[in-house]
């Protein structure tokens, strides 16, 4: 009967092993061999995807709704706002225009998680290699109807991507205060879970 019981466990812990290797992020890329401009925004982008992916690894419903106070979003809309500004890190290196507004209400949690885990993960791959010149064409581009405002990457930097750094921290901290901590064997620094 013990054994009855353990099958269906075991293909659920290889299943859940499974998606965690599907999606990107699951432990840091490899460094790049030069401190090249590019390769160094890729690595904050690669920093980024490895919090958020362990910032949302496992979010429960009762985490998705939880929020800090009635003014405050909650985790699944943090989730929304980020994914959109994920888009924006991803198009950034073809000066794609970011349409808005965005409406998101048709993702679940599962879409926004994987889609920001992918967008994240094309983003640090269109920036690797890339020199100082090559950021000169970057650009971030609003567009409202008809009418587009540009910005230079550096506010993709101090915007968008410093926000979601910050963004993924409010995640963790929510979900340690809705009693669904991260696995406290991630490790920021080394990019990949501790033994």
């Amino acid at each position: 009967m013990k054994k009855y019981l353990l099958l269906p466990i075991l293909i659920l812990s290889l299943h859940m092993q499974a998606q965690q290797k599907e999606l990107p992020y699951h432990e840091i890329p490899e460094y790049p061999e030069d401190y090249g401009p590019g390769n160094v925004v890729a690595r904050m982008i690669d920093g980024l995807g490895f919090r958020y992916y362990w910032a949302t690894e496992g979010l429960e419903k009762k985490d998705l709704d939880y929020k800090t106070s009635e003014e405050g979003r909650t985790i699944f809309e943090t989730l929304q706002h980020i994914y959109g500004m994920s888009e924006m890190i991803m198009n950034a290196p073809e000066s794609k225009p970011n349409i808005r507004p965005m409406d998101l209400s048709a993702l679940t949690y599962e879409d926004l998680r994987g889609g920001t885990l992918k967008n994240l993960q094309a983003a640090s791959q269109a920036m690797a290699g890339k020199n100082a010149a090559d950021f000169e064409s970057f650009k971030v581009i609003f567009q409202r109807g008809e009418k587009q405002t540009p910005f230079p990457y550096w506010n993709m930097i101090n915007g968008m991507l410093s926000d979601c750094i910050y963004h993924a921290g409010q995640i963790t901290m929510m979900r340690r205060a809705s009693g669904n901590p991260i696995n406290p064997k991630v490790s920021v620094f080394n990019g990949k879970l501790r033994e």
